[in-house]
């Protein structure tokens, strides 16, 4: 049985915002990462494909760097919109949006291809702007990477110059 969320950050991003290569769901050609709540810790589910490979087998690393990129930056989103008062699915307001300020990977074993990862995180809020994500990216039981985003709210009158 493959496992997935039924409610995810990415699926409440107002358009103009759902477009990112990851986790866009607007993106045709994009990975479609989704990030939700398991109890206190995020998660995101993800198969990798084919076209995924570093050796046959292997998923090449820049895939799981974007994997605990999107998951850090969904899981701020996550964290900040609950501390806002609202729940995934409340339709009152949009989640606030989060761009990467930096990223880290460690990677700790090779990841293998054709079964599901799973970015489990842990938000801490640094400051009121500002939310560190730790993620551990484990492909059934082996923890394979770890990785930590620093994400920054993005203003909501983000355009485009």
């Amino acid at each position: 049985m493959e496992e997935t969320l039924v409610k995810a950050i990415q699926d409440e991003y107002p358009d103009d915002f759902a477009w990112c290569y990851g986790c866009g769901r607007l993106n045709k050609d994009g990975h479609h990462f989704r990030t939700g709540w398991e109890g206190e810790n995020t998660l995101t589910i993800y198969i990798p494909k084919p076209e995924h490979t570093a050796i046959p087998g292997f998923v090449y690393g820049g895939l799981i760097a974007s994997f605990i990129d999107c998951h850090g930056t969904g899981s701020a989103s996550l964290a900040l919109h609950r501390k806002n008062g609202h729940e995934l699915g409340d339709g009152i307001v949009p989640p606030p949006r989060f761009v990467t300020a930096a990223l880290n990977v460690e990677f700790m074993k090779p990841t293998p291809q054709h079964v599901p990862l799973r970015a489990v995180g842990k938000v801490t809020e640094i400051h009121p702007k500002k939310w560190k994500v730790e993620t551990e990216v484990f492909a059934n039981d082996t923890l394979c990477a770890r990785g930590e985003v620093i994400a920054v709210v993005m203003p909501a009158t983000f355009t485009q110059k």
